[in-house]
C-alpha cells in the first residue's frame, strides 16, 4: 500500500488568509507611496508566485492591487511636483525611483542633423 502524497512547499495563499481589512491596508500603504513588495508583505502575501496566482484568480484582489499601485504612483508624482523648487529635494533620486518603480524611460530620437544625431526629447512611461 502506497503512502498518500503530501503537498510540497507552502500552502496556497487564499483571500481568507489575509487580514479582514486587507483592502484598507493596501489603500493605506499605497497612500504613503509603498511599492508592491511592501504592500504584499504587509497583507501577508509572501512570494511572487502567490501574488501572481491571486492576481490571475481573484478579480477583487487584482483590482485592489492595481488601484493601490496607481495611488502609490500618484504619491510619488506629487512628491516630484510639490518639491520641484526645493533645493534640498534630491530630484535625481526621485527620478531614479520613478524609472525603477514605474518603468519610466529616457527616449532618444535619432536626428538627421549630423551636428546632433541623438537628442533627448521626452520622458516616456513604460508599457
Amino acid at each position: 500500500m502506497s503512502k498518500p502524497k503530501r503537498g510540497r512547499g507552502r500552502p496556497k495563499t487564499e483571500l481568507t488568509d489575509l487580514p479582514k481589512d486587507w483592502k484598507e491596508i493596501i489603500a493605506r500603504e499605497a497612500a504613503e507611496g509603498a511599492g508592491i513588495t511592501e504592500i504584499r508583505a504587509t497583507i501577508g502575501v509572501f512570494g511572487n508566485e502567490a501574488h501572481k496566482r491571486l492576481m490571475e484568480e481573484n478579480e477583487e484582489y487584482s483590482h485592489a492591487i492595481k488601484k493601490g499601485l496607481e495611488i502609490s504612483e500618484l504619491w510619488w508624482l506629487k512628491q516630484g511636483r510639490v518639491n520641484l523648487k526645493d533645493t534640498k529635494f534630491n530630484s535625481t533620486l526621485w527620478y531614479m525611483n520613478m524609472k525603477n518603480r514605474f518603468g519610466w524611460k529616457d527616449k532618444t530620437e535619432h536626428s538627421m542633423d549630423p551636428e546632433n544625431p541623438f537628442r533627448m526629447i521626452e520622458i516616456k512611461r513604460g508599457a
